[in-house]
């Protein structure tokens, strides 16, 4: 019996070892987490959370290799619970349910059962709210994993029966810390290989890895097993790298974010931040039209008539990258975003139609004023027979004032002579 088990614990082991570095190295407790300082550090409310033994129903969403499984793993060893592992891509309500019934058992006994659930998002929402009861009831406490923003994948009923935790992608700091670990470490890492790591090795791969550590030690697993020299050096890991890799994807909430980004940096009069997220989506594939879409819908939105040459500027940019296509449309979105980034802004006339709508809305009908109407048009004064090109005369039956223009760019001078006509009225209506 005894042999036999020996036998089991060896394959066990041989097993872990032939595992990939990044499944090796997960931290088993708290102390070996890498990240996430705003969330594990002192006397921050996760940490004392997990320290207590006790978690509620959560959903942690970050980046790939930012720690979402490795934190659940460390919260599966900390409670007092069974654990049940799914991955949404695979599992079904029939899956679910089987968790249920046997987690309804436990309880009966004193025995919580956690649900980590992988991938979470992949859930459609008849497998999303078939969770709905057993998390209200406590049969099961939820731990959902997603590299997706929850707010737009999960439904709202789930999600206000979880708390919301976002993983920051890790600093490069964090991913040289585990790097080093990993290089260190001769159960689990590669300690026993003999190996010497420059320190510009570690530093590349960190800086190529963009947060993610798991992408990070695939790298440096890739570099020890094909270098012949017992070194890893710069060279070394460039050729294992190839070339610089972005963070996209562009159905999942890097492309929102950075479309968000890209047009917050517009609005923000930052013609360096908007150049940058247009690079990381043009290098990212993503579709130019979208971006010149994004390009046009600020430049009367932000900008308006503060400059509205911009508009202009954006819907030409627009027909030009369909005709023009890639590489050579991104130089076109490039002049467009940078002018529409370095215009003076104004939300005024955007504001003007959200409150003319709100108007419509919440007021009763503003009647048409006759001389307006077809049949009343003997009675309209036609602007251009009278100086300046304009008549005082009733458009609205209920005069309200909507556009409020700015005192930004060209708006300026549109308020300017908006306040000309205003005080031209008055001087009329004296004589």
């Amino acid at each position: 019996m005894k042999e036999l088990f020996e036998k089991e614990e060896s394959f066990k082991n041989r097993y872990d070892r032939n595992r990939p570095l990044a499944f090796r190295m997960k931290p088993q407790v708290l102390d070996e987490y890498a990240g996430q300082s705003h969330l594990l550090g002192k006397d921050k409310q996760l940490r004392k959370i997990i320290e207590s033994g006790v978690i509620f129903p959560s959903v942690f969403y970050g980046p790939p290799g930012c720690g979402k499984s490795a934190l659940s793993n460390i919260i599966a060893e900390r409670i007092k619970a069974s654990v049940e592992r799914i991955n949404a891509v695979s599992s079904t309500i029939k899956t679910i349910r089987k968790i249920a019934e046997k987690a309804r058992v436990r309880l009966e006994k004193g025995i919580k059962t956690v649900l980590i659930v992988d991938e979470i998002h992949r859930f459609n929402k008849t497998q999303q709210e078939s969770l709905l009861p057993d998390v209200e009831e406590g049969v099961l406490i939820l731990i959902g994993l997603t590299a997706e923003n929850p707010y737009y994948y999960i439904s709202g009923p789930l999600i206000s029966r979880v708390r919301v935790y976002k993983l920051a992608p890790l600093k490069e700091k964090d991913i040289k810390k585990i790097l080093k670990n990993a290089v260190k470490d001769e159960k689990k890492g590669l300690g026993k290989m003999d190996l010497t790591v420059t320190s510009g090795a570690i530093d590349i791969i960190a800086k190529a890895s963009e947060g993610d550590a798991r992408y990070a030690l695939n790298t440096l697993e890739m570099a020890a097993a094909f270098t012949s020299e017992g070194e890893i050096n710069s060279e070394t890991i460039k050729k294992c790298i190839g070339g610089k890799r972005v963070v996209y994807d562009r159905d999942g909430s890097q492309h929102y974010d950075t479309i968000s980004a890209f047009i917050k940096s517009m609005r923000g009069s930052d013609p360096d931040a908007a150049a940058y997220y247009l690079a990381k989506m043009i290098s990212s594939g993503e579709d130019p039209r979208f971006i010149a879409r994004r390009i046009a819908i600020c430049a009367s939105e932000d900008i308006g008539n503060a400059d509205p040459r911009a508009l202009i500027l954006a819907n030409s940019a627009l027909g030009a990258v369909e005709y023009v296509g890639m590489p050579e449309a991104g130089i076109i979105l490039a002049q467009a975003a940078i002018y529409a980034a370095s215009a003076p802004k104004s939300n005024a006339a955007c504001a003007a139609l959200n409150r003319a709508l709100s108007y419509v809305e919440k007021e009763s009908f503003n009647e048409i004023p006759r001389h307006l109407t077809k049949s009343g048009s003997s009675e309209y004064k036609y602007p251009h027979d009278f100086k300046y090109g304009y008549v005082s005369q009733r458009y609205m039956k209920k005069k309200k004032k909507f556009y409020k223009p700015s005192q930004r760019g060209y708006e300026k001078i549109i308020k300017k002579y908006l306040d000309f006509l205003n005080k031209y009225d008055e001087k009329e209506k004296k004589t």
